[in-house]
């Protein structure tokens, strides 16, 4: 990924809003506006468009796409020399995002854009994901069918169009993040996926540094250098948030003692497990129950 990088936060995954589609004469230009609070994907068909966003200016040719954000000023910068048709497709997310020069500037901040999107979503006991979308990219043959899937929607009726082309942008998306993924470092990636589930299926074991060198046959410090480019976290610090976040569901899903739900999440000493969760979320286990449970009481009473 040398270009500029979107780095999406899920859950909600982003979301489709609008798609259509567009023709430029010759000496026509993409029109100039200003945060219009959509990401705008834009796809070449035939032809070449010359546009702008802010500061920064690309070439667009045939068969590459481009996503702009909802907050920047877009322009185009030249004129078309041909006949240039385009696919445009509008989405939004409702998590957070950021936009970095490369991937490694993108994890160096996912522990913070984390932490962010888990307050403006509220999501207090769930896991959070990464997406990452390369800001200009040449679409594969697979991903080209994609968007023809897409746009055959266009004939449905309504009330079965914006159900697909909801199921079959997010296709489209998936695709492309997949494609990014497989042109960076993927031997790193694959080992850390492989890290990462025998974390959440052996999280209430006891997992060591020697345990996870046994397991994959590789040093703990490169298993640690591989974590840390994928998810920002060691193995031994992602297990420890794991086993918080499983926790705090825990907390809000049932009336367990704090005892029973340190055991039940791997750790076998009940106070160093109110001591970490404090630490972690700056509540203790039982007045983030607390916190929780009220408001959403209040939510129940408040009149329809």
């Amino acid at each position: 990924m040398s270009s500029l990088i979107l780095h999406f936060v899920t859950p909600p995954i982003p979301y489709f809003i609008d798609s259509g589609k567009h023709k430029y004469f010759p000496g026509e230009r993409h029109v100039s506006r200003f945060s219009i609070n959509v990401f705008d994907i834009i796809v070449v068909n035939r032809g070449r468009l010359h546009i702008g966003e802010n500061d920064n200016a690309w070439v667009v040719d045939e068969g590459e796409a481009i996503i702009l954000r909802p907050d920047g000023y877009h322009y185009g910068t030249a004129p078309c020399e041909d006949e240039t048709d385009i696919t445009w497709i509008h989405f939004q997310t409702f998590g957070s995002w950021d936009e970095k020069a490369c991937l490694d500037e993108c994890l160096d901040n996912q522990s913070e854009l984390f932490e962010k999107h888990r307050q403006e979503a509220y999501l207090n006991h769930c896991e959070t994901c990464s997406i990452f979308i390369p800001k200009k990219f040449k679409l594969s043959d697979k991903s080209m069918d994609d968007l023809i899937s897409f746009n055959s929607f266009d004939h449905d009726p309504r009330s079965l169009r914006n159900w697909k082309k909801q199921t079959a942008f997010q296709q489209f998306l998936q695709r492309i993040a997949h494609e990014a993924e497989q042109s960076s470092d993927s031997t790193a990636t694959r080992l850390a996926e492989k890290i990462e589930l025998f974390i959440r299926h052996n999280y209430t074991s006891k997992i060591t540094n020697s345990m996870l060198q046994a397991t994959f046959n590789y040093h703990p410090n490169y298993l640690a250098k591989c974590m840390l480019k994928v998810y920002g976290l060691t193995p031994i610090d992602y297990l420890q948030q794991y086993r918080i976040e499983q926790a705090k569901r825990l907390l809000l899903q049932t009336d367990w003692s704090i005892s029973r739900i340190a055991e039940a999440v791997g750790f076998n000493n009940p106070p160093y497990f109110s001591s970490v969760f404090t630490n972690k979320q700056g509540l203790s286990p039982t007045n983030f129950r607390n916190k929780l449970v009220v408001q959403e009481e209040l939510l129940r009473n408040l009149p329809q």
